[in-house]
């Protein structure tokens, strides 16, 4: 197998993005907020990267930053062996046409003035897709068939449709242009349990028949479980734990992870799961903590904790964990560098037993049911 089909479509290197604030009145300094505050992930072509955490953990700035709708602090992210954050405007709106976005609310992604079929041809346009309205007009008509919709919806507007249809439209207008990859930013939150189902499925039908890639961004677990094939957990701006979906779940590791995860309800009235109840507030990304972020909430700190850096570090084939408890090794010892599963030195502590999860979201068991309702730790 040759270079370029082995390396990861995207790389994701020490991603930070922070914004400044307004300063008190006469005060030279100005407080930075760290949203997303050295984040490091690989991307495989054709998977799907589920990115979790609480509201305010940096996930969706992270999606935004490497699409450069925002622009990053410091750090590199490589599509296909290119630094985006280099390339001048011109080759980065060129670049554009293999990296997309489904953004979070279908009522305000979509502009109320356009007809359905001007909002999906608007790509085509930009990157000169189609030689003319004939053309334009049939690509739009394949693309409305795809996700779902029909000929009769081109001349409505917005306003006119449903939360899970306008859905159906944003996704469409990502698809026009016939990319590569897809950040999906939180594309079901805003919608009824029993169409986020129907959305969900369609992503796996499209990524099935297009091969795209997807990193999917959520809060919702049991929707994330459902679509992803790893599963990154974000706190405070860095990434606490990363892993094939089903070892996530069936083992997380890292203390946040393990209380996240228990709260996700079972739909099994008789089942019952001890729930892991945190204590304190989430700390602020103005004044994080300088070792662990997680270190005032963490029912199992030790001391060094407020002060060592913590970084990711194999427990098992694929499963990386940024926690000095769990795993032995903190920023003065050995270090995960790119945080994607390279080897490093051995862990102190006791390595776990590996596991036999499978890792490809294929195999999941695929539904039209209603999934359990989402939960926000």
């Amino acid at each position: 197998m040759t270079e370029a089909r082995t390396q990861p479509l995207l790389q994701v290197r020490n991603l930070k993005k922070h914004f400044a604030m307004r300063g008190a009145m006469f005060s030279r300094e100005r407080p930075i907020v760290r949203a997303v505050d050295g984040v490091s992930f690989d991307l495989k072509e054709g998977e799907t990267l589920g990115l979790v955490g609480e509201s305010g953990c940096g996930k969706s700035t992270t999606g935004r930053t490497i699409l450069r709708l925002e622009e990053p602090t410091s750090g590199e992210v490589l599509f296909e062996g290119r630094d985006i954050m280099r390339l001048p405007r011109g080759d980065m709106r060129a670049l554009r046409r293999q990296i997309q976005i489904v953004f979070q609310d279908p009522y305000s992604s979509l502009d109320p003035r356009k007809t359905v079929a001007s909002i999906i041809a608007e790509p085509l346009i930009v990157h000169g897709l189609a030689q003319n309205k004939s053309e334009r007009e049939d690509r739009v008509v394949e693309l409305l068939e795809t996700v779902g919709l029909s000929r009769s919806h081109m001349r409505r507007y917005p306003h006119e449709f449903s939360g899970g249809q306008r859905q159906r439209i944003g996704i469409a207008r990502a698809l026009a242009v016939r990319p590569k990859l897809i950040v999906c930013d939180e594309p079901v939150s805003a919608l009824d349990v029993s169409v986020q189902a129907q959305v969900i499925n369609l992503l796996q039908d499209l990524q099935e028949k297009f091969g795209l890639t997807y990193l999917f961004i959520a809060h919702d677990l049991s929707v994330v479980e459902h679509i992803s094939t790893r599963v990154a957990v974000m706190y405070l701006g860095r990434i606490m734990e990363i892993a094939p979906a089903d070892e996530l779940y069936a083992r997380p590791t890292h203390p946040y992870s393990q209380a996240l995860l228990s709260a996700v309800p079972i739909p099994d009235p008789k089942a019952k799961r001890e729930r892991i109840i945190l204590k304190g507030d989430v700390a602020s990304a103005v004044a994080a903590p300088q070792g662990c972020r997680f270190y005032h909430r963490c029912p199992f700190r030790e001391p060094s904790c407020a002060t060592n850096e913590q970084v990711l570090t194999p427990v098992s084939p694929g499963h990386l964990v940024a926690c000095q408890v769990r795993t032995g090794v903190h920023g003065d010892g050995p270090t995960a560098a790119s945080g994607s599963g390279a080897p490093v030195p051995a862990r102190a502590a006791g390595e776990p037993e590996e596991t036999n999860s499978k890792n490809g979201a294929a195999e999941r068991t695929r539904t039209c049911a209603v999934l359990p309702a989402s939960t926000s730790s």
